[in-house]
């Protein structure tokens, strides 16, 4: 069960980032939109509304707390590079989760996704190594430096994205040279 809630293991927010490193994780965001689309390409609202795990969120819901949870990402990182370690306000994923809004067709949160990676990379490319040292304050775990945020947000659409791709190959919807 472990390994279908956790597909590529967990991020270690207490990592020491490299500058290097960013750059790949730069990629990753870039990527996922277009990695996400070919994932689900051609998929019905059955299969949209399968749940990747047992007790877990369904492609669909998946797919808005993706967009969800980018944008709020977006939002933090622009504050901090604007603000001296903002507070930011966590939010209640689970709760989103059953809001109306996550019945929507999944076109709309891939199109808000692409536009805002599309939006987020050019930012993020703009930025120094000492840029990246700034941060934000999460009220239930501390100070986090930018550095840490991209490659939490990097790995947050790869675990996602492994959630899809895993549950296709278990299911038969996609063949494996497709999954990933």
């Amino acid at each position: 069960m472990k390994d279908l809630q956790y597909p590529i293991g967990t991020f270690d927010l207490t990592q020491d980032v490299q500058y290097e490193q960013i750059e790949k994780w730069i990629n990753e965001i870039e990527a996922l939109p277009s990695k996400l689309g070919e994932a689900i390409s051609g998929w019905d609202d059955g299969q949209l509304d399968t749940a990747y795990r047992p007790g877990g969120w369904t492609v669909r819901q998946v797919i808005h707390h993706l967009a969800d949870s980018h944008l709020n990402g977006m939002q933090r990182f622009k504050l901090a590079l604007t603000e001296e370690n903002p507070v930011i306000t966590p939010y209640k994923e689970d709760q989103w989760a059953i809001l109306s809004d996550y019945k929507a067709p999944v076109s709309v949160s891939m199109n808000l996704l692409s536009s805002l990676h599309e939006r987020w990379v050019i930012v993020l490319r703009s930025l120094g190594e000492a840029e990246f040292d700034r941060a934000f304050i999460h009220p239930e775990i501390g100070k986090i430096e930018l550095s840490k945020t991209i490659g939490m947000y990097a790995w947050h659409g790869n675990h996602h994205l492994a959630h899809i791709t895993n549950l296709a190959l278990r299911n038969g919807w996609k063949e494996e040279r497709n999954a990933h």
